[in-house]
């Protein structure tokens, strides 16, 4: 399976795992595309890597120029492209909520004909994800907007600088409770590269997956210029 769909509430770290597993997937000699169909969140985008990707090998499909931060259902021909050209592996940064997740639609038959890995990432500690049925309401939206099913649950509960191995490893309950329930695959929880030290592999029995930090919050990109 090479085409693979990221969802997730906003706030979720979807965009941050996208990125990830695109490179990842480079890294292993895959011709990969990313393409950023997230109209929802304005700050925290996959297109914000595209310079950066593109050194790399990596395609990233989004709006550009004066509409690159438009916060507008703006969506690019190449991505029906990059779904129906079977060569490439191709992962989908989906829109932060069902609103979002609707943009899916546009592309049901190419993708149904395709067939798709769909990525459900999940923080425990974000809104309307902290517990088991308030993470399966969000699940059915998302679905049912999508017109597409999930197939994979991601954990990526964490506090930011306040993360650490106790949160973790409660969002790792939660999801598994998630698991138990609807019988679809857990298998990673996710940490970025500066809590790995204190975050360690196996926690509930999972595999730890860790993530480069990309996506800089605006104020985090002002102070690594020196501006503030």
């Amino acid at each position: 399976m090479n085409l693979y769909i990221v969802i997730g509430a906003y706030g979720s770290g979807k965009s941050e795992y996208s990125i990830n597993i695109a490179r990842t997937l480079n890294d292993e000699g895959k011709d990969v595309v990313l393409a950023d169909l997230d109209v929802v969140n304005p700050y925290f985008r996959s297109r914000d890597v595209r310079d950066e990707y593109a050194k790399l090998g990596i395609e990233v499909v989004a709006p550009e120029g004066q509409y690159m931060h438009a916060d507008l259902p703006m969506l690019s021909p190449r991505i029906k492209g990059a779904i129906e050209d079977h060569s490439k592996t191709v992962v989908l940064d989906v829109g932060g909520d069902p609103a979002g997740c609707r943009t899916l639609g546009r592309f049901e038959e190419s993708i149904l004909e395709r067939g798709y890995q769909m990525h459900f990432v999940v923080n425990t500690r974000r809104p309307f994800t902290g517990n088991m049925q308030d993470i399966i309401v969000m699940k059915e939206q998302l679905e049912f907007t999508s017109k597409q099913k999930i197939t994979h649950l991601i954990c990526n509960t964490n506090l930011m600088q306040y993360t650490d191995a106790a949160v973790v490893e409660e969002g790792i309950e939660i999801l598994k409770e998630v698991e138990e329930y609807t019988q679809l695959p857990f298998e990673h929880y996710l940490v970025l590269d500066e809590y790995a030290g204190i975050v360690p592999d196996g926690l509930g029995g999972k595999k730890r997956m860790v993530l480069r930090y990309n996506l800089k919050k605006p104020w985090e990109r002002l102070q690594a210029k020196g501006i503030c």
